[in-house]
């Protein structure tokens, strides 16, 4: 009958400038498509390299038929915010249903040319000398093949407003190509996919959509995610985190259903016949068969989500893989031109939940490359033998593949606990990692003495009677030697145990801690890579909550009800005596409140207060929330220029500090905020007139306060009458609720 076609999309781990490596992988997803009877085969965004037209450079998708091109589509809408600079590198082409000629640069006539002495001339091509290719059409244009029509998007233009799919569908287009280069952030997966079904529950029709997968060498973690939806449902559904390097997902769908779907939806045909048309390329080709009747129509599927959890549980931990993977440089023929062998992770393993969520991580990815080669993955199975040195080996228990490119160390001095201590042997064991235990204090004694023989000066914690100032800096040379360990058993433990290679440097600082800059600039935050640099303290915790359960490590137990000390003063009476949050002064929920409106809602402290004050009128006073806004603001601030050495971290929260390309702010603030603070202060005042706290209730401190658990009985409040309004001077009776209004819109009279 001819109506049923069998289209392909794949998921492919490209990696910039690796053109032969690229290359076997773009082929290796044809050979697939074609021997599962795809007739159609979509790749990701930028799979091979950009085009030059008329001297400008733009991102293309190019379409072919058995070395044939039919088409080159540039990209009209680039993603130019966050992580995306793509303005920087490509022009956007901006003549909406226009095309011209694009003449084929002579080394592609070439291979066109042989072709074509082979196949004789195909329909639409010009005929001059020899059976040559010379141009194609370049623009924005769609095909139309002998039984549909087939358009094509990139990437960002299905995010945009008004994406190129609305107006091709009401042009008759059959089926959308959208080729992507979407990178991972978490719950960002319920966007893509609502995207895709929205836009064919609207408009009907067949829509591909493939992606990159892996890391790129960056920070971003590709994350796949290929699908093929049909009229507002998913029929092909591809993995979001995978060690594999080719993907391909096929789908055979009934154009019927496209057709059927579309008429009967009235509104959708009103706009289809206003609409202006799309240049059509016509290809004499038919993506269906003839004898079609038996052949068997895919099922819609329910798309599987994941949990954040499980997110980060399988994420970062590909992340790694790939990372680890491609540090292989093996020695080349010259002597001195020996490359770095990587045969590992180092991580110093504090006790702490950050650090045991950046073991956990590696305990992860050990997982998943047991059980990709338990499933036959022979590219898998080829990078652990490399890694591990040892062309026999096949991993089968993800406990001993830990223990052979994992190095945890636990560093004490003299003011760690011994239940650091334990909790980190405990957590290394249970993941099988090659632990060491090592002492801190002849190092960092070494270092006061050179101070103290220069100055004749001995600084002192502040809890033996020295200043802040001197307490501060006793408690960053700590962490700082704890780096300079780090490196030298990176570099030479596995020399010391008499294997070769070296290992990779992990640091585990949370998003949150970045963004206050809770941490020493070059500690152990200063490492090769961290993938927990772009997670919240909140979601670590439920991540290591999974792998306790998921993995049966009880040791994350203490871990997780442990609190969080960097140990860096003295202990009191062999306890803990410093915690993170008091330190701060600032609760890690409230830091992923402050890192969103701050980052996402661009607001400054001004603006963040006025919104606290609604979001948090039930829980604190304008006083409080004016005071944590000012802490925060002050010490962010600060330490924002910790921000441009960061470590490269796993991009995986929409508000990261990261300086390097996502949140490129200045690292110089006047920290005092005079502006600012004085309408803050402003604000507070005129509420403070209406806002009185009675029966000597107590509020819990600013510093220490927890948003998401702050609990304030409301007979604990009582919100004055008065005779006159503050503002205009007018009689008014107040009650609760219309004095909460009052203090929430103080800012907008102001």
């Amino acid at each position: 009958m001819g109506r049923k076609v069998t289209v392909a999309t794949c998921a492919l781990n490209q990696w910039a400038l690796d053109f032969e490596g690229n290359l076997q992988r773009i082929l290796k997803s044809i050979e697939i498509a074609k021997h599962k009877g795809a007739r159609y085969r979509l790749g990701p965004e930028l799979e091979i390299w950009p085009i030059m037209h008329r001297n400008v450079r733009y991102n293309c998708r190019v379409i072919f038929l058995n070395r044939k091109i039919l088409l080159i589509r540039p990209k009209m809408a680039l993603a130019n915010e966050g992580n995306y600079r793509e303005l920087r590198w490509f022009t956007p082409w901006s003549r909406s249903r226009q095309t011209e000629e694009y003449f084929l640069p002579r080394m592609i006539q070439d291979l066109t040319k042989q072709y074509l002495a082979q196949t004789g001339w195909p329909r639409g091509l010009k005929r001059s000398g020899l059976p040559t290719q010379e141009t194609v059409p370049f623009g924005d244009t769609v095909l139309s093949t002998r039984d549909t029509c087939i358009g094509s998007e990139v990437c960002e233009e299905l995010w945009t407003p008004h994406s190129p799919h609305v107006d091709m569908g009401l042009d008759g287009v059959e089926i959308f190509t959208n080729a992507s280069g979407s990178h991972h952030v978490l719950r960002k997966a319920h966007a893509r996919v609502d995207l895709v079904t929205m836009a064919t529950t609207k408009n009907g029709g067949i829509y591909l959509l493939a992606n990159q997968k892996g890391c790129d060498g960056d920070r971003l973690y590709y994350d796949g995610c290929a699908l093929i939806a049909m009229n507002g449902s998913i029929f092909a559904q591809g993995s979001q985190f995978s060690l594999d390097d080719v993907e391909v997902l096929t789908a055979t769908l009934d154009l019927e259903d496209v057709r059927s779907y579309r008429a009967e939806i009235s509104s959708r045909n009103l706009a289809a016949s206003r609409v202006s048309p799309y240049p059509r390329v016509k290809v004499d080709f038919a993506l269906s068969c003839h004898e079609d009747l038996l052949e068997p129509l895919s099922e819609p599927v329910e798309w599987k989500y994941h949990s954040p959890a499980e997110e980060i549980s399988l994420g970062p931990a590909c992340w790694l893989w790939d990372f680890l993977r491609r540090s292989q440089q093996r020695p080349c023929s010259h002597p001195r031109l020996v490359g770095p062998f990587q045969a590992g992770f180092f991580l110093p393993l504090s006790g702490g939940v950050d650090s045991g969520a950046t073991a956990c991580l590696v305990y992860s990815m050990c997982h998943q490359v047991c059980e990709a080669v338990k499933h036959g993955s022979q590219e898998v199975l080829a990078d652990v033998r490399t890694i591990v040195n040892q062309t026999s080996y096949t991993p089968q228990d993800p406990r001993e593949l830990c223990g052979r490119i994992l190095t945890t160390c636990y560093m004490a001095s003299e003011n760690s606990s011994r239940e650091t201590c334990n909790r980190a042997r405990d957590l290394a064991q249970q993941i099988g990692s090659h632990h060491i235990g090592l002492n801190i204090d002849p190092a960092v004694k070494a270092a006061l003495g050179i101070f103290s023989l220069v100055t004749g000066k001995s600084p002192a914690f502040a809890a033996h009677g020295g200043s802040s100032r001197e307490s501060l800096a006793l408690q960053n040379v700590q962490a700082r030697v704890r780096m300079v360990i780090a490196y030298l058993f990176a570099q030479l433990s596995l020399w010391s145990r008499g294997a070769p290679g070296r290992l990779l440097v992990l640091g585990s600082a949370n998003v949150d801690e970045s963004l206050l800059g809770y941490l020493t600039k070059y500690d152990c935050s200063s490492a090769d890579i961290n993938p927990i640099g772009g997670i919240s303290k909140t979601d670590l915790r439920a991540f290591v909550q999974l792998c306790m359960e998921r993995f049966q490590l009880p040791a994350l137990q203490s871990i997780l009800v442990a609190p969080a000390t960097a140990e860096l003063e003295p202990l009191a009476h062999g306890r803990v005596s410093q915690t993170d949050e008091e330190d701060m002064g600032v609760t890690y929920a409230e830091l992923s409140v402050y890192g969103r409106l701050r980052k996402i809602a661009k607001m400054g402290p001004y603006s963040m207060f006025c919104k606290l004050l609604y979001v948090w009128k039930d829980v604190c006073t304008p006083r409080q929330v004016a005071d944590k806004v000012k802490r925060f603001f002050s010490k962010y601030s600060t330490n924002r220029h910790k921000m441009t050495t960061l470590t490269p971290a796993y991009h995986a929260e929409s508000y990261s500090p990261d300086d390097n390309r996502f949140d490129l702010r200045p690292f110089l603030y006047n920290t005092r905020w005079p502006w600012q603070f004085r309408c803050i202060e402003t604000q507070v005042n005129q509420a403070e007139m209406v806002f009185l706290p009675v029966k000597g209730h107590i509020l819990p401190d600013s510093g220490s306060t927890h948003v998401s658990s702050l609990k304030m009985p409301s007979e604990d409040l009582l919100f004055q009458s008065r005779d006159r309004d503050p503002l205009s001077g007018e009689s008014v009776h107040c009650d609760g609720l219309a004095v909460q209004v009052l203090v929430v819109t103080l800012h907008l009279l102001f």
